[in-house]
């Protein structure tokens, strides 16, 4: 009974005595993920985990967390929701390097070679771990074009592309194509649709070597130009983007009714805006809705790969070391596909292919195979800059107010007013 006693007392002393690493988590899909593998780290690592609810949408959760990041009283662990953001907060100090700790991780052989180059920067130091991607592409209702006998081949080039969604407009009468714009969408008018079209045009990197930032060449222009075709031929829908929560309408009610045929997205769409558990569900969607890669300007073909919500450890957090440990955790098998299963992001490891529960989400297992072919965008401080100003840029071709030269000036002129005008070249 002593014994027993000593080790009743043992265990509550330890439990007593466990660190606690406050983890910060948004929307309830992914917070339920986390949950997952939190009683794992807890016992592996002897622990305890206090997981803290930030509000939902992206642009409110980073919000919150720069403010409080600001103020020296952020979690110790968070995520950075796009490579952008990562890169504003290393310049900040927001972010403790987890080089060393990265490499000597038991997953990093595991990893695809995008997601190592995704994180890591310049001068070869690490911040994030790329636990989760985001694979981004065409989607398109392969089965409304099967019925109006237009072709669902691949496009070759930008012209292919909207020429393709004027023919659906004309035998359809549905919107052929949407990229999202405008302020309201937020940094969603350049991660979701900006991008595809810059790395397919004549300027196919926006930073540049020296930290300045590659805003004036023709393929800014020429992107911004193809935002205008979209518009004045009416082939997608405006009056929805310009008032608040802009993809609602377009994405998870056109889109289901046939009214949008062909949209960017990423492999989300496939559980979390069209999948049987979505408010409205397009039935045996694997198969009604197809995918095409991007299209370059004058031809190539390319997936967008970014970082999703990559993990990094708050600089000024209670304990960095710990919190580093706890973060690798985040970044195995289990956690990755429980992140895939509620979120239809992809995992950043190789090895999470041959995962049964992971085999079990057949709509993503292709997505994955494809990670190696994807390309990016290069990240640089600012870059939170030129989001911000693809937004108003986008806008202002939204509401027809300016040509894709007059839109490229605002994007310009925002960026050198924010960042300084010898950082826009």
């Amino acid at each position: 009974m002593a014994g027993i006693c000593v080790a009743g007392l043992s265990v509550f002393m330890n439990a007593a005595n466990a660190e606690t690493i406050r983890i910060a988590e948004h929307r309830q899909a992914r917070i339920d993920a986390l949950k997952v593998v939190v009683p794992d780290i807890e016992k592996k690592l002897g622990v305890t985990i206090e997981v803290i609810e930030y509000p939902a949408p992206e642009k409110d959760y980073l919000s919150k967390l720069l403010t409080e990041l600001r103020a020296g009283n952020a979690p110790d662990l968070f995520t950075a929701p796009a490579g952008q953001d990562v890169a504003d907060m290393v310049a900040a100090g927001y972010l403790a390097p987890i080089t060393t700790e990265f490499r000597a991780w038991d997953g990093y052989g595991q990893l695809f070679d995008v997601s190592k180059k995704l994180v890591t920067r310049p001068d070869g130091d690490v911040y994030v771990l790329p636990a989760m991607l985001g694979v981004q592409q065409l989607y398109y209702r392969r089965d409304i074009l099967e019925k109006a006998g237009i072709s669902t081949e691949q496009p070759k080039t930008w012209k292919d592309l909207l020429d393709r969604a004027k023919e659906i407009k004309a035998k359809t009468g549905a919107y052929g194509l949407l990229f999202p714009a405008g302020v309201t969408w937020g940094g969603g008018a350049f991660a979701e649709g900006f991008r595809y079209l810059v790395v397919g045009s004549s300027t196919p990197q926006i930073a540049n070597d020296d930290g300045t930032l590659n805003l004036k060449g023709d393929g800014i222009r020429d992107a911004l130009g193809f935002y205008k075709d979209l518009i004045d031929s009416d082939l997608m829908p405006v009056q929805p983007l310009l008032g608040p929560e802009p993809w609602v309408t377009p994405k998870y009610q056109m889109f289901p009714e046939g009214k949008l045929v062909a949209t960017t997205c990423g492999s989300w769409c496939y559980i979390y805006d069209w999948g049987p558990e979505s408010k409205n569900p397009i039935p045996n969607v694997t198969q009604a809705v197809g995918t095409w890669t991007m299209p370059g300007k004058d031809g190539g073909e390319h997936v967008m790969v970014d970082i999703d919500s990559a993990w990094g450890v708050n600089a000024q957090g209670s304990d960095p070391d710990l919190a580093k440990k706890v973060l690798l955790e985040l970044g195995s098998v289990k956690a990755d596909v429980a992140y895939s299963e509620r979120l239809g992001n992809i995992p950043g490891r190789k090895d999470a292919t041959s995962d049964p529960e992971f085999q079990k989400l057949t709509a993503l297992v292709p997505v994955l195979a494809a990670v190696e072919k994807g390309v990016f965008l290069n990240s640089a401080p600012g870059f939170s800059a030129v989001s911000e100003g693809v937004a108003r840029a986008t806008e202002a071709l939204l509401r027809k107010e300016t040509d894709a030269a007059g839109a490229q000036k605002i994007l310009v002129d925002y960026v050198s007013e924010t960042l300084g005008e010898d950082m826009v070249k």
